[in-house]
């Protein structure tokens, strides 16, 4: 059973210059709309949560786009938002919290310099901080899933458990592990790396990457014992409403929020 009392559906925003996009393994990116419009009917049809994600700032050397967050956090309600994407500092944090954002997730770099996930927990709380984990499979590290930063463009040797843990010991208050060999082309969330980490941790894990089916979201809790699922392709080309994740999660016996 998952770590949280509901397994929550949390359709993610990839934006990239302030706009909706959708990529498969990181790239072949495609532009889909207004991430503010997508944020609205989402929360309107039931998220529970909602990422944003500004895929390319930090390719770009630059923070978060702030308007497009603004807009998003604006018709949202009560529907928490997660930003991530170019966050380096507590003073990029900041700025999001202040402008209604509930938590920031940071990726790179916190690899760069882990000490910044102690501060952030510091000075924010755990429960506002996310770390994401993009991985690749590799057999030159123990788990077999290696970190990769700068949009999975650049390897780091790092093991992705060891770094999980490590995380949480620093203060993260929730994982976000996404594999790049099933981002984007719906074949099902990387199981054993998500299990790998969500067993080697206390913290919710979130399952990201790849779902194309509503077995494939019962299987990330089931098999990759996820507290939560990540969901884009399958939600923004209109495969499934998040009501219809619901029901099915819910009619397999995997609690979820009404």
């Amino acid at each position: 059973m998952p770590k949280t009392q509901f397994v929550s559906v949390i359709p993610c925003l990839d934006t990239r210059n302030g706009r909706l996009v959708k990529g498969v393994h990181f790239v072949k990116i495609k532009e889909l709309g207004d991430p503010a419009v997508a944020g609205k009917a989402y929360a309107e049809a039931g998220a529970d949560e909602l990422v944003l994600l500004d895929i390319t700032a930090t390719l770009e050397g630059r923070n978060t786009l702030l308007d497009a967050v603004k807009r998003t956090v604006a018709g949202l309600g009560a529907c928490p938002l997660t930003v991530g994407g170019g966050i380096g500092s507590l003073e990029d944090m900041q700025r999001l919290f202040d402008v209604g954002v509930a938590r920031v997730s940071m990726n790179s770099a916190a690899v760069r310099r882990p000490g910044l996930i102690d501060e952030a927990a510091a000075r924010f709380g755990s429960a506002r901080i996310t770390v994401a984990i993009d991985t690749r499979n590799s057999a030159a590290v123990p788990s077999g899933f290696e970190v990769v930063v700068a949009g999975g463009t650049k390897g780091t040797g790092q093991d992705a458990v060891a770094w999980a843990r490590e995380a949480q010991r620093r203060g993260a208050g929730s994982l976000l592990p996404t594999s790049m060999e099933t981002d984007g082309v719906r074949t099902g969330y990387d199981l054993p790396m998500t299990r790998a980490i969500a067993d080697a941790v206390a913290v919710p894990v979130i399952a990201s990457g790849g779902a194309g089916t509503l077995e494939h979201l019962a299987a990330a809790v089931r098999e990759g014992h996820a507290d939560a699922v990540l969901v884009a392709s399958i939600a923004h080309f209109g495969t499934f409403t998040i009501r219809q994740m619901k029901d099915f999660l819910a009619a397999q016996g995997i609690p979820v929020r009404t």
